[in-house]
Parts: structure tokens; C-alpha cells; sequence
């Protein structure tokens, strides 16, 4: 069985992309000690500090030509610039992810999310995920063994959001790497 075209046909070239919002480095440092703390006492594999993000919208696999449509749809969306505070660290049991994010979500963040996954589905994009609560969070251990472990204590970190970026995420045997594609002003 041959994986090649046939005579006539073209194989598309697609791209994993996601929306995101990408923390400072000074604040990504932190998350990322904390997530080696964590891994280090209950298992699991930490998050690398260069791929810690807070995800907007997962799209997933998309065409190359279309992504000047995807960077289009999202441009159209107008957020207010915001202060996150990251104050929760916990570890979700049902998949196994230790990850940080805020006891109050800002408006201005829910409304960003929201917006930006109407403008990408008016686009013609499906967005994973879209039907369900939006849960603002940043993932930093994944596939935690001991779920009961002692979680660090963090101290609560304010990052201020005033960009959000379009990421292609390049999967390797040695994990995800992610190259950013476009940069969108929160104003």
C-alpha cells in the first residue's frame, strides 16, 4: 500500500495551531519550578518552561493555505488588556494534570475567549472544545502519579495580558515544539 498521491492528487500540508496567551519569562521561571517541585515529588512530566501557555482556542490540524484566513478571522477580535492573577495550583484527578490558574476569572479574559471563538467559527474554523465552560488554566505537570502528593505552595503571580498569539505547536518524538505564527494587541 503506497502513502504516495495518486497521479493528480496533492497532499495537503496541514499545521496544528492553537490560540493562546503566553506568560512573561519571569513569570513562566516560576510556573516552571513550580511544575519541577511537583514532578519531582509526585511523578509525572513536567511542562517545559519555553511551552507553558494558557490556551484561548484549540483548533487542531488546518490546512497551510488557510492559515492567512485563521490570522484574518482573528484580527477581528477587540479584547481589553488585563492583569491575570494565577492564585490556584491544584492537580485535576480525572486526567491527571497538576496546572495553575486564577480563583477569579477577569472579565475582560472570559470575554476575550469567547469572542475569539465566535470570530474563528464565523471564519468556518471548529474550535475544540467550544461547547464547554471555558476553564482558564496553564498546564504544568501531566500524567501525575501520586495524586495525593503535597502540592507546592505558590505564591500568587500577576502576569499582565496585553497580546494574544496564534502558536503552531510541531510535534517531535521529543515533544511539542511551538513556533508563533501572529501576535493580536489586547488594547
Amino acid at each position: 500500500m503506497s502513502l504516495e498521491p495518486e497521479a493528480g492528487e496533492s497532499r495537503t500540508e496541514s499545521a496544528r495551531v492553537f490560540f493562546a496567551l503566553w506568560p512573561p519569562e519571569e513569570i513562566a521561571a516560576q510556573l516552571s519550578a513550580l511544575a519541577a517541585e511537583h514532578a519531582a515529588g509526585a511523578g509525572g512530566r513536567a511542562t517545559r518552561r519555553e511551552t507553558i501557555h494558557l490556551t484561548l482556542a484549540f483548533i487542531g490540524d488546518v490546512p497551510v493555505e488557510r492559515l492567512p484566513e485563521l490570522q484574518h478571522a482573528a484580527s477581528t477580535v477587540r479584547g481589553a488588556a488585563f492583569e491575570l492573577t494565577l492564585d490556584c495550583f491544584d492537580v485535576w484527578r480525572h486526567n491527571r494534570i497538576f496546572w495553575a490558574g486564577p480563583s477569579v476569572v477577569p472579565p475582560a479574559l472570559g470575554e476575550l475567549a469567547s469572542s475569539l471563538t465566535s470570530a474563528l467559527q464565523a471564519g468556518g474554523f471548529s474550535v475544540v472544545d467550544a461547547g464547554r465552560t471555558f476553564t482558564p488554566h496553564l498546564t504544568l505537570v501531566r500524567k501525575v502519579k501520586a495524586l495525593d502528593a503535597a502540592l507546592p505552595v505558590g505564591q500568587a503571580l500577576v502576569w499582565p495580558c496585553r497580546k494574544f498569539i496564534l502558536v503552531r505547536s510541531n510535534l517531535l518524538a521529543s515533544g511539542a515544539f511551538y513556533e508563533t505564527l501572529a501576535e493580536f494587541p489586547l488594547s
